[in-house]
């Protein structure tokens, strides 16, 4: 409901809050009733995942909520590596001579690293408390980044597919990932790029993914006609990296399509059901999320791609100063039994005990201080220490007969932006 309804329910009474992050409310007399049609629509990303709630209405389609969950696969993969170095170093000092095992281990089928795990495991998270506080009608999800078949083969399905209403937003977004989104001979940024032919057609070259690449409008029409080589005679280190990236496979791709098809199959599965009734879903690409976000003229942001995903997405009302909620992934702690030099000898126990006073860190509070510098009423996270003085974000150290618990960690950390 609008903001302004929630609050005089919870004002007459008829509502409580039910969870702070996200805003929840729960009616205290009623049960059931009529509701619109509502969709999750779901953007993953690798560092960013985009979220919505889109409202069927009688005078269209409309965001209700919006989202954007910040990932940790990065820190997941370097504490993985710092693991393995130290397990490493100390294997090799104390059994030197043990035979490997890792080299004749099999990976079951659909194996995905640990931060990709993670990324996935964020997403259906959070699916299933959408469900829990909305009633969801229908879920949307941006399937493949990039159509990867109609990438290498332009005649997949006929001339008609390669030149139908998403023609070039697979090959254009593909390639502004591929290139890192600048102009490849000059290097800069934020400006138009075009699709330009390697090797020019005049001269053989094909339309190829591997043969495309992007250019500002300057760059491209100084080669003009001309072959790479001629073009960057007095830059070899760039005419190398350029002729090298233009071959890399597509496999960045399609692992990256692997991880969706991965929350495909969990979502069409029984592992979000819980006794519910499993949900209709839509899939697109991300050539069809980036057609119906330009045609709509909506600026690039990750909960409005997902606002845009599929056919669905092709005319929704999405409100200027609509406020997101950023979910930033946190993790519940170190599994590590010690804490290690640089060497990886123990240095220092970790305490047992993960909570002191009936708080743990990453809980949300109120704290009511009555005197000091920082008197006042704040809310925020907070990180626990074993004695009365905890760290209350943006404020500092904080007594604990000050904070009242709105709610537990649950290994996120919430800002609205």
């Amino acid at each position: 409901c609008h903001s302004a309804r929630a609050r005089e329910l919870l004002k007459k009474g008829k509502a409580a809050v039910f969870r702070y992050h996200p805003f929840t409310i729960i009616l205290k007399e009623r049960e059931g009733g009529d509701t619109q049609p509502i969709q999750v629509k779901i953007d993953p990303g690798s560092k960013i995942t985009g979220v919505t709630l889109v409202g069927d209405f009688k005078n269209g389609k409309k965001v209700i909520w919006g989202a954007e969950i910040h990932h940790r696969g990065q820190s997941i993969k370097k504490a993985l590596d710092t693991r393995r170095g130290v397990r490493r170093s100390r294997r090799n000092r104390k059994i030197r001579y043990r035979i490997a095992r890792f080299d004749n281990r099999k990976r079951s089928k659909g194996w995905l690293p640990p931060s990709l795990i993670s990324r996935v495991e964020n997403i259906l998270t959070w699916i299933k408390r959408i469900r829990r506080f909305s009633p969801i009608t229908g879920i949307s999800l941006e399937l493949v980044r990039f159509d990867t078949q109609k990438l290498q083969d332009p005649e997949i399905n006929g001339i008609e597919y390669q030149r139908g209403t998403l023609y070039g937003y697979e090959i254009k977004e593909y390639l502004l990932e591929k290139w890192g989104r600048k102009c490849v001979y000059c290097g800069k940024e934020n400006v138009p790029l075009e699709i330009e032919h390697i090797v020019p057609k005049s001269k053989g070259g094909s339309d190829r993914i591997s043969n495309l690449t992007l250019a500002c409008h300057e760059c491209n029409q100084k080669k003009g006609n001309q072959s790479i080589e001629e073009f960057l005679t007095n830059n070899p280190e760039r005419l190398k990296q350029i002729k090298s990236e233009s071959k890399r496979p597509l496999k960045d791709t399609a692992a990256l399509n692997a991880t969706r098809w991965y929350i495909f199959n969990q979502l069409r599965g029984n592992s979000l059901t819980a006794g519910k009734e499993e949900l209709p879903i839509e899939v697109g690409t991300g050539g069809r999320t980036k057609y119906n976000r330009e045609t709509q003229n909506y600026p690039k942001k990750h909960w409005i791609d997902a606002a845009c995903v599929g056919e669905s997405g092709q005319n929704v009302q999405i409100e200027p100063d609509m406020q997101v909620l950023e979910i930033k992934a946190m993790g519940h702690g170190m599994r590590r039994m010690c804490f290690v030099d640089k060497y990886g000898f123990p240095k220092s126990y970790r305490p047992k005990e993960r909570t002191y006073m009936g708080y743990k860190t990453g809980d949300i509070v109120l704290a009511v201080i009555p005197k000091g510098k920082n008197m006042g009423i704040h809310i925020g996270r907070i990180a626990i220490r074993h004695r009365p003085s905890f760290l209350l974000n943006g404020v500092g150290d904080v007594h604990p007969k000050y904070l009242t618990l709105l709610q537990k960690n649950d290994g996120y950390g919430y800002q609205i932006s």
